[in-house]
């Protein structure tokens, strides 16, 4: 069996950045308005009052401090609430495209390699612009890259699904250079009047070179030990946005056509099949919890991320063991484990061993255990 390492890995970061204070006082303002709007329904019952968000609550309920978009004014404006994207014509390169490339790039030269030496691209995200051409086949052309591509979904789980798939074709002989790509532009299917969930997610998106361990020459490497994937029907995270909603109009002014879940019963019900399915993909490579040396979690939120590596180390994790990077980046969907291993991935000695793991829609939750070369 081939031996595959990911040699390289890449960023685009947004250049807006929002903070839960900046974020409050546009939801608040558009609180305020509401209530006025419909005083009297309010007054007698018909309606139920808005109420406000403050910043302690936010950091209290997820850990998040602030959160990168692609588009700032749009979503701080409280008679608009969402990110301004304009349409771009189809001779140009899509939002996504655009990122994928930026972040690509830079794992490109991480790796050491160049366009020519990728004959496979992979696009795995939450959400993706259009449903055809392929994002993934842009990006390749883009990018002057021989072989072919295709897009995938599997929410936030999407990276490790994508890892998978990308290790499955080099083992096969199908490629011998694969680059993952996670362009999530979250804050375009949130909804920003709800104050349950209006500060959870942001944008961002992470590249992932993968390839023959015996081709590979980067100077960080990380040898794949093994990959688990896991996907359970669940409702309790939902986005109901697809093609479908113009068929029926009345359907179109539903709230579940955004991002919409049951955090309670989140929190309940994947905290411990994230923790289960990791100590059993431990177990099944004659691994045990203190031969980890970091956990690069999903970053959806801070509490479930300490619960979950409590549980699969038995005892609290530290800072380091398992890095924190949604305070200032919040929930990227897919985009969360890989920023987490893109930043914290090269202090780490020869032959530490760590888990790649992400959760979320489906339920869904998939673990790559990796060692650095």
């Amino acid at each position: 069996m081939k031996k595959v390492v990911i040699s390289g890995t890449g960023l685009y970061t947004p250049e807006h950045s929002i903070s839960n204070d900046e974020l409050v006082i546009s939801f608040n303002l558009y609180v305020a308005q509401f209530n006025e709007q419909h005083r009297a329904a309010i007054e007698t019952g018909e309606i139920i009052a808005l109420v406000k968000s403050d910043s302690a609550f936010i950091e209290k309920a997820s850990g998040v401090k602030s959160r990168y978009v692609v588009d700032k004014k749009g979503i701080l404006d409280p008679n608009r609430m969402k990110p301004f994207i304009p349409d771009r014509h189809n001779d140009e390169a899509s939002l996504q495209c655009e990122m994928s490339v930026i972040a690509a790039k830079e794992a490109l030269e991480q790796a050491g390699k160049q366009a020519q030496d990728v004959d496979m691209v992979i696009v795995a995200c939450s959400n993706l612009q259009r449903a055809y051409p392929a994002i993934a086949i842009e990006i390749q052309t883009q990018l002057g890259i021989q072989g072919f591509a295709y897009d995938m979904n599997v929410a936030c789980s999407s990276a490790t699904f994508g890892i998978q798939a990308a290790m499955n074709a080099i083992q096969s002989g199908n490629a011998r250079c694969v680059l993952m790509l996670n362009p999530e532009i979250c804050s375009s299917h949130l909804n920003f009047r709800d104050r349950d969930s209006h500060f959870i997610f942001g944008d961002a998106c992470t590249a992932v070179l993968l390839e023959e361990a015996e081709h590979a020459s980067s100077n960080v490497q990380y040898l794949i030990l093994g990959t688990k994937l896991q996907t359970v029907f669940s409702n309790n995270i939902r986005n109901n946005a697809g093609f479908l909603n113009r068929c029926d109009e009345a359907g179109l002014k539903t709230a579940d056509k955004l991002f919409i879940q049951n955090g309670r019963k989140v929190f309940k019900e994947v905290c411990p099949m994230v923790a289960d399915h990791i100590s059993e993909h431990l177990h099944a490579l004659s691994l045990t919890p203190d031969t980890i040396s970091r956990l690069w979690l999903h970053q959806a939120n801070l509490t479930m991320n300490q619960l979950i590596a409590k549980r699969v180390l038995g005892r609290e994790a530290n800072i380091h063991e398992a890095p924190i990077i949604l305070d200032r980046y919040a929930n990227t969907s897919s985009a969360g484990s890989i920023i987490a291993y893109h930043l914290h991935k090269s202090d780490l000695s020869s032959g530490s061993i760590g888990i790649i793991s992400s959760f979320g829609a489906g339920y869904s939750i998939g673990s790559v255990i990796v060692k650095k070369c």
